[in-house]
């Protein structure tokens, strides 16, 4: 994975972005899709489900299913400039895109057999708004909890699109199996973060930065409860990665770094990644991920 060191073009996109989890006998796992090889955007990296917010998202009938009204959701995000029908698009586009990825539905009604109903009716060509509408479904927008937001820099990101994304935790709902849609990812799998980073550090995944510091992130939680609870209880930080070039090497940092122009922490963890043979690592090797 390259660093691209020109200044994109692109416009800031609003997007979102759902971290699945799950409690198993050895602990807290998260799940991740492998990107198509052939995607524009961060293709054979291994991601949490997610995507730009579309004009749907934002359609009145879609924010009348929600079980909260956009002033609740706005309030959740501690974005005090955001519009109330952004923020409710934002909550749409995590269902949506959690939904066309994974097949996991979060919605008041939704069994396995429901979500299995939905997700054929998806395949056939309708959209996540008919599809909703069909089948009368409350969207649980209840289940997702604000975690962070990372806005892609300018110069110093490892793709040209950029994106404003906000990061959501979830618990998969009782009875639904995530799995890759054979489209846009090619392969799905459930990891501990602990797992995910050491097959990352022995390049058996690739990682991009964002999900690098999220999984070192959710490596200090031992299960979904604790990691939700702590999301909960304080408001989204704001990730802002800062490029800047030591030496030969390149390197992003985050606030908290002392090259950051944020001096508070957002994040535990390292605060910045150095990009040696190809790869985002940390100074300190792998286990620099995992210390505070």
């Amino acid at each position: 994975m390259q660093i691209n060191m020109e200044a994109s073009p692109e416009p800031v996109r609003a997007s979102a972005t759902v971290v699945m989890l799950r409690d198993a006998p050895g602990g807290l796992e998260v799940f991740l899709l492998k990107r198509h090889g052939l995607s524009d955007v961060l293709g054979g990296a291994y991601v949490f489900p997610g995507g730009k917010v579309d004009r749907s998202d934002a359609e009145g009938e879609l924010h009348a299913r929600l079980d909260r009204t956009p002033v609740q959701l706005q309030a959740t995000l501690n974005e005090p400039d955001l519009r109330d029908e952004d923020a409710a698009a934002l909550f749409v586009a995590a269902l949506r895109e959690s939904f066309e990825e994974s097949g996991v539905l979060f919605a008041a009604e939704a069994t396995s057999e429901v979500a299995r109903t939905a997700w054929d009716l998806t395949r056939e060509g309708r959209g996540f708004d008919e599809t909703m509408a069909m089948m009368q479904l409350t969207l649980a927008t209840g289940e997702l909890v604000p975690w962070s937001r990372w806005i892609t820099p300018a110069i110093g990101g490892v793709v040209r699109k950029r994106f404003d994304t906000r990061f959501f935790l979830a618990r998969v709902p009782h009875g639904q199996v995530p799995r890759h849609d054979e489209r846009e990812t090619t392969h799905s799998v459930w990891l501990s973060p602990r797992e995910a980073l050491r097959q990352y550090w022995a390049r058996e995944i690739e990682l991009a930065p964002p999900q690098i510091m999220s999984l070192a992130h959710l490596s200090r939680h031992a299960g979904a409860a604790c990691a939700i609870a702590e999301a909960a209880s304080r408001p989204p930080p704001l990730v802002q990665p800062e490029p800047f070039i030591d030496g030969s090497l390149h390197v992003i940092c985050y606030p908290g770094d002392e090259r950051h122009s944020v001096r508070s922490r957002a994040l535990p963890g390292p605060t910045r990644l150095r990009h040696v043979d190809g790869r985002f690592e940390p100074e300190g090797g792998f286990e620099a991920l995992l210390r505070d």
